[in-house]
């Protein structure tokens, strides 16, 4: 087990001086969040020219990737495309965990469900773990969700953020049930 920080932190740096701030803090590992909200690497800029955003993602100066956190708004078959990129930029850069939102509220169950198993397919092309970011108002929010979500797409992880669990309206219940799926926590 190691601890790493996310460059999302620093949503308002560039990958590189996010990097370079995390460095100053003395962290030997890195989880890089891709997004098209941040002054950072988008997936757009990833499937643009995946052998740059490659060669920026190894630069981080020794530190280790631990992960990446996606943020990917385009729709339909592009977000497939962007997620695919994403990928292939994981395996290029030895990296396991793709942590993913899952859906909104109020997204039909069947329909998140086919989504998730068509990133579990891609991912699984490149050798990445798909995991969904336990969040609230989203389907992940509520920790019984997450188990049926994990129980009927084979392969997908959770990325737990207990503290919704601890505090949020889930707090009395637990969250025992998807230890079993944790392939990241977050703190």
């Amino acid at each position: 087990m190691f601890v790493s920080a996310s460059t999302g932190c620093f949503p308002e740096l560039s990958l590189v001086e996010s990097i370079e701030r995390l460095i100053d803090l003395e962290y030997s590992a890195v989880t890089i969040t891709i997004d098209e909200k941040t002054n950072q690497l988008k997936p757009s800029d990833v499937v643009a020219d995946l052998e740059k955003a490659i060669a920026l993602c190894r630069d981080t100066h020794r530190l280790n990737i631990g992960g990446y956190i996606l943020g990917i708004d385009a729709t339909g078959e592009e977000f497939y495309r962007q997620f695919e990129a994403c990928c292939k930029l994981a395996k290029a850069t030895k990296v396991v965990s793709i942590t993913i939102p899952s859906a909104e509220l109020g997204t039909p169950f069947n329909e998140e469900v086919e989504h998730l198993r068509r990133l579990v397919s891609i991912a699984t092309l490149e050798g990445v773990l798909v995991s969904i970011h336990s969040q609230l108002g989203r389907l992940s929010q509520d920790p019984d969700t997450v188990m049926v979500l994990c129980d009927n797409v084979k392969g997908l992880g959770v990325t737990l953020d207990p503290s919704h669990y601890i505090g949020g309206p889930y707090a009395a219940r637990g969250y025992d049930q998807i230890i079993k799926y944790v392939y990241r926590v977050l703190l």
